[in-house]
């Protein structure tokens, strides 16, 4: 049978009906009653006893959080906490008679220490992470709930402070060994995945189907030392074992992995296993949305966007989504809009980071480019695409010393795996002394992964330009044997054409075309070959080509022109 309401009684007092509305979830309701009474108190300081008035001000506080008036919520804490203040001295002055009715009163005064907890609430929306941390530091050790100290370690990681955060984090485990995303913190600050399974071992051994947990535990503890390959092969296993199969979370994970990997199929088709299973999953999907750009899918890329916005706009995710979509469109100033906008809302967002980057480098604005990388870094030191992007914009402003100092760190840190090797050969490309070190650096990095495809179009680049032909040829006909590649489809085509099989290098350009309609390299091979085919008509191509030159010339200014109204916006969102 439904319970009946508890109806209020007769002899409340207007605090306790306060206090009743707001444990009902009647917030706004609280906020007028409560603003009336403290403006009534104001007027006559007799009106209510002290730890009534502590009560108003809690209330009222809480009823500005719920709305998202954070400053305001801020300073009736803080006027809360000197009323507290003020009572302690009272009820020391003059000591409890013995009344029963002090009793249940004082039971009921809000605590102390959540206020304090929802004041560093307060201060982490309004990016006070500082003012945040000196709140929170100042409850006693002995007194810290979990969620402090979950909140806690999250602000000493994100100042740099990875002692008293590691701290924290054991601190969390200790009084709740399930807490995942503080085993994760640990994991993420180099504590040994060993050290971190101790912790949890008395519950996973005492609670039923749970011995799953050590194994999760060592594949992230792989995730974070950078390991990718021995994480993706122990998150396979778990995904296998049946009580955890069709997990969206693992599926997550794993699709990240292969993007870590530079295997975009694999991640892609996981992100689509994750994204049928949750029609509603948001973390992730900018990375997908990202791959979906760089393979020519703009119109996948603007319907993920979309979606993802009927979903949350308040999330990075959906804004990092259509900024991909205007980066691979070059309208490079609305995607630096866009990019800003979903920082705004996650300064940790390393994918957003990425993209405000990648415009601003390709807006000719390096050294603003280079912030955005380093700080991607920090947060992921183990993504390689972060120093790719650092790298890049070293090798745009002609800072070959920096961007050859830089691939060498990468290749020490992260190991000598495909994707280092290449970075690495990228960099010797640049300078003639280092060509010979960048074939050996890519022979080593092909003979690892004969099919990673930045490595196939790096040697392909140096066979172009020893005028090597043939042993291009046959090194890309290899690579496309098992995988379909816009790019290597259309290197082919120049390769093609450069011994005169033209009939096959159009049939290249055609299959590259397909798979990117967007790819101009591509459409502009295919109209070099059609003009050399027919000489007779070369002077009315020509023409016909002027004019669609022009044409898209003038869709260019407009959004141009378009993308200035974006960089007017950003520039009001305070991020350029």
């Amino acid at each position: 049978l439904p319970v009946a309401p508890r109806l209020p009684a007769a002899g409340m007092s207007v605090v306790e009906h306060v206090r009743e509305m707001a444990a009902a979830g009647l917030h706004s309701n609280v906020r007028l009653l409560s603003g009336l009474l403290l403006t009534m108190s104001g007027n006559n300081p007799e009106l209510f006893s002290p730890s009534q008035k502590y009560q108003l001000l809690v209330y009222h506080a809480d009823s500005l959080f719920h709305d998202k008036e954070y400053r305001n919520a801020v300073s009736k804490y803080t006027m809360a906490l000197q009323q507290k203040k003020a009572l302690s001295k009272t009820s020391k002055v003059r000591p409890s008679t013995g009344n029963a009715a002090s009793t249940p009163q004082s039971q009921c005064l809000p605590s102390e220490i959540e206020v304090k907890y929802k004041m560093a609430e307060c201060y982490t929306m309004l990016k006070q992470d500082k003012d945040a941390i000196a709140i929170l530091d100042g409850i006693p050790s002995r007194q810290r709930t979990p969620k402090i100290n979950m909140m806690l370690a999250n602000l000493y990681k994100k100042a740099g402070q990875e002692r008293s955060s590691v701290t924290s984090y054991k601190e969390v485990l200790r009084q709740c060994p399930l807490a995942l995303d503080a085993i994760l913190g640990l994991l993420s600050l180099s504590v040994k995945g060993a050290e971190v399974a101790s912790m949890t071992i008395n519950v996973i051994q005492s609670i039923p189907n749970l011995d799953w947990l050590s194994v999760w535990i060592k594949a992230y503890a792989f995730v974070h030392t950078g390991d990718n390959t021995r994480a993706i092969n122990t998150i396979c296993s778990l995904e296998k074992k049946s009580l955890l199969r069709d997990n969206v979370d693992l599926l997550g994970s794993l699709a990240d992995l292969y993007f870590r990997a530079g295997d975009n199929k694999n991640s892609i088709l996981k992100f689509e296993q994750a994204q049928m299973l949750d029609p509603y999953l948001i973390k992730g999907m900018d990375v997908y949305g990202y791959l979906l750009a760089r393979e020519g899918r703009l119109e996948d890329v603007e319907n993920l966007g979309c979606r993802l916005f009927n979903i949350s706009d308040q999330h990075a995710e959906p804004w990092v989504v259509s900024g991909c979509h205007s980066f691979y469109s070059k309208r490079y100033s609305r995607a630096l809009y866009l990019g800003a906008k979903a920082i705004q809302l996650n300064s940790n967002s390393v994918q957003a980071l990425l993209l405000k980057g990648a415009a601003l480098r390709n807006m000719g604005r390096v050294q603003e480019a280079i912030i955005h990388f380093r700080e991607a870094i920090r947060l992921a030191p183990c993504r390689l695409d972060c120093y790719e992007g650092l790298i890049e914009c070293y090798l745009a402003s002609n800072s070959i010393r920096e961007a050859m100092v830089m691939a060498n760190n990468v290749y020490k840190t992260l190991g000598a795996n495909a994707q280092t090797l290449t970075l690495l050969a990228t960099v010797c490309l640049e300078d003639p002394v280092t060509q010979e070190k960048a074939k050996t650096l890519l022979d080593k990095a092909l003979t690892q992964r004969p099919d990673y495809i930045k490595a196939v179009v790096k040697k392909a680049e140096l066979l172009s330009r020893e005028q090597k032909y043939e042993d291009g040829i046959a090194l890309l006909r290899n690579a496309l044997a098992n995988q379909s590649d816009c790019v290597l489809h259309r290197i082919l085509g120049d390769f093609l054409v450069a011994v005169n099989e033209y009939q096959e290098a159009m049939d290249q350009y055609s299959i590259a075309l397909s798979l990117d309609p967007n790819d101009q390299k591509s459409l502009e091979g295919m109209q070099k070959m059609e003009k050399e085919e027919s000489p007779t008509d070369a002077t009315q191509e020509e023409d016909v080509d002027d004019m669609e030159g022009s044409g898209e010339e003038g869709d260019l200014e407009g959004s141009d022109s378009e993308a200035a109204q974006w960089a007017d916006q950003e520039q009001w969102f305070g991020m350029q």
